[in-house]
């Protein structure tokens, strides 16, 4: 069995940043669904994975500007990176794409009903994410500086309320594949963000900002599951709690 095959799709990306192009292109979901193998996925998806793994070599293999490699940073210091960078993104980018929604729904919802269900989902992922921000922002991170900050000072860490990491890590991953669902349905709505002929200035930036926000949530997504997550349940298991 060829061992590229068995890797998962998160493991890929959390090496080399650049494969995330290469999943992007061919529909493969490298975030909310990155535990899965290549090989499942391209059976699944009924993909040439001898194609995938190709370019996938070809990237990984050419040295040049790799980007920033994340998992080599201190866990304290992804985890500041992640609320100052994505979560940041999300409360400054998420009001402005409420407002142009609604818009859109009054001037153009009659010839394009879909524009309702869009403004929906939205304010659904909006809401939730919000919430679930603020739970990293308040239970997990700090709890994971605090197991950071043992391990720097040599001493022990009191045993959570939830007792484990791997619980609010569980409950985060499963809110992180609740809004890649619901991602995956804007997309099929916007037709992959594709503005209609008659569609206003706005409604091209609307859609335009969407799938920003999509891209970007993709990013934090991975960073948390695939870099942040892993290094988090390592280093309690280092300090036996």
């Amino acid at each position: 069995m060829n061992v590229i095959e068995q890797e998962t799709i998160g493991g890929f990306v959390a090496e080399d940043f650049r494969t995330a192009a290469i999943f992007s292109k061919y529909g493969i979901d490298f975030c909310c669904k990155g535990h899965k193998t290549l090989e499942e996925v391209c059976n699944t998806k009924g993909l040439d994975i001898s194609i995938i793994q190709n370019e996938i070599s070809a990237v990984m293999s050419t040295k040049g500007d790799m980007g920033i490699d994340f998992k080599s940073w201190p866990t304290d210091l992804l985890i500041d990176y992640i609320e100052k960078t994505h979560h940041r993104y999300v409360e400054e980018k998420t009001p402005t794409l409420l407002m142009f929604l609604d818009k859109l729904c009054k001037v153009h919802g009659n010839a394009h009903p879909e524009l309702f269900e869009i403004n929906e989902l939205f304010k659904g992922c909006a809401g939730e994410l919000a919430q679930h921000m603020k739970k990293e922002e308040l239970i997990l991170f700090p709890f994971i500086k605090r197991l950071v900050k043992a391990k720097l000072s040599n001493e022990s860490v009191a045993v959570p309320p939830f007792g484990t990491v791997d619980n609010p890590i569980a409950m985060m991953k499963h809110e992180h594949d609740a809004e890649g669902e619901r991602f995956r349905t804007i997309v099929e709505l916007t037709n992959n963000y594709t503005p209609p002929a008659d569609a206003c200035n706005t409604y091209k930036v609307t859609f335009a900002m969407l799938q920003e926000f999509e891209q970007d949530l993709h990013k934090h997504i991975h960073l948390e599951n695939n870099i942040l997550f892993p290094k988090a349940q390592e280093l309690e298991k280092e300090l036996s709690i």
